[in-house]
């Protein structure tokens, strides 16, 4: 068998190690609500514990209307599993999508160098339409607690508890168009992956050239538009809207470099990982080192958000834009992972990954590439969690069990993908170009 016929074999050995993973996490899921059950019957004999919660809230919120306890029944147990639900949908949908946009990006800027792994971001994509669903879903079961903005009182004029900011959003913040534009997104999303992976995977078959190579890049054009305006609403939407009386400038972009610096430490990941197994003999130190250096350069980029959004914020000193730091830097439970998140997505990256040899070694970018996932990990936990479970998020049995869960079937899904095709894209015209890749 030639390198060009390299297929990848998601052997029953994989598979029962994800198995195991994704079973371990229900384990782990199950022992969190059984704990989280146990406190709040333990809790339950308190008398003023609903009336001394439903201030905090109120205060918490910022003034989001006046908090009762007819409009906060949900149990604590089943909020935090909406929570941390859509805490991996986010995020893993974030994976899949950057698996997209790198395919793309790479045929758009006529990039060759990446061609001998070409193969592992396309099979990333595949959880797009899994992801879509299971946004749907779990939206249209936790959208009340997830989004303060879905409750009606908020807009009857005769309530008390009428919220006059966000009756002013309801033109863009109200269910119907924001269900539309989910389905639109993903939708579009996964239309335009059918019609690329199905182009790319033609090129297989096909005699060398360069035409359908020409398609793809077409196509791949108009996907990086359609991506660019999706991306940022759709962080609007399913993050920053989760605290309605706050806004940033910058969020479309922040949540974008967290996906893509994520997505780019997990096809390295996956690179390595395989090259440890014996595939993609093609791929050499040289290949590493430009993946070595993107994940490097994009952390400074994350880096730079969060600092100009934190420091524009910060001076400013406006009340209904910092209250989203203060919540974040001074409640017990939030503010040490506040510090760690900026440690572990800046200061250890950027530091570990500075000299030129690590980033041209397996062991030294696998282990920055899991810190960097587990980081941005965390990051998305941090924009979620306080704005849905105030004071009462942490991150225990529940957190890791479900994060488990999603990270051995988006593994499931990419492994068993990868595994249908060639590894390597014989056809592909820059595949020469890339065999001599060296920097």
């Amino acid at each position: 068998m030639t390198i060009s016929d390299e297929r990848f074999e998601f052997t029953s050995g994989a598979k029962k190690k994800l198995v195991l993973l994704v079973v371990v996490g229900i384990l782990f899921l199950l022992a969190g609500i059984y704990l989280d059950i146990a406190g709040e019957a333990h809790n339950a004999g308190h008398a003023t514990l609903q009336t001394t919660v439903s201030n905090d809230l109120v205060a918490f919120n910022g003034g989001e209307g006046e908090a009762t306890a007819e409009h906060h029944e949900t149990a604590t147990w089943l909020k935090r599993l909406y929570t941390d639900l859509w805490i991996n949908n986010v995020f893993f949908a974030g994976l899949g999508l950057i698996g997209l946009f790198f395919l793309t990006l790479q045929y758009v800027t006529q990039s060759a160098w990446s061609t001998g792994f070409l193969r592992i971001p396309t099979a990333m994509a595949n959880w797009l339409p899994i992801a879509g669903v299971l946004m749907l879903i779990v939206f249209w079961f936790g959208k009340h607690d997830l989004f303060h903005w879905t409750h009606e009182y908020l807009y009857d004029k005769a309530s008390p508890e009428y919220d006059a900011l966000l009756d002013g959003k309801k033109g863009f913040l109200n269910l119907p168009f924001f269900l539309i534009r989910m389905v639109l997104f993903f939708g579009g999303w996964t239309l335009f992956f059918y019609y690329i992976k199905k182009k790319v995977f033609a090129e297989d078959i096909e005699e060398p050239g360069v035409a359908r190579w020409k398609q793809i890049r077409a196509s791949s054009a108009w996907f990086i538009i359609f991506f660019g305006y999706s991306t940022s609403i759709g962080a609007w939407d399913w993050v920053m809207s989760i605290d309605p009386h706050w806004f940033s400038t910058l969020f479309g972009w922040y949540v974008f470099s967290s996906w893509w610096v994520s997505g780019l430490a997990l096809i390295a990941l996956i690179v390595i990982i395989l090259k440890e197994n014996g595939y993609l003999a093609i791929v050499t130190e040289n290949h590493l080192h430009d993946l070595g250096k993107f994940v490097f350069g994009f952390t400074i980029f994350w880096a730079y958000l969060w600092f100009s959004q934190f420091m524009l914020i910060h001076y400013a000193n406006i009340p209904e834009e910092t209250v989203y730091f203060i919540q974040r830097l001074t409640t017990d439970q939030y503010r040490p992972v506040f510090f760690i998140n900026l440690f572990i997505n800046f200061v250890f990256p950027f530091m570990f990954l500075m000299t030129r040899d690590s980033k041209r070694k397996l062991a030294t970018m696998k282990i920055a590439a899991i810190v960097i996932i587990v980081g941005h990990w965390l990051d998305f936990w941090l924009m979620i969690t306080p704005g849905v479970m105030k004071y009462e998020g942490g991150i225990g049995f529940m957190e890791i069990g479900t994060a488990l869960i999603y990270l051995g079937a988006f593994l499931w899904v990419t492994l068993s993908n990868l595994s249908k095709h060639l590894l390597i894209p014989k056809n592909h015209p820059t595949l020469e170009e890339s065999l001599h890749h060296h920097i």
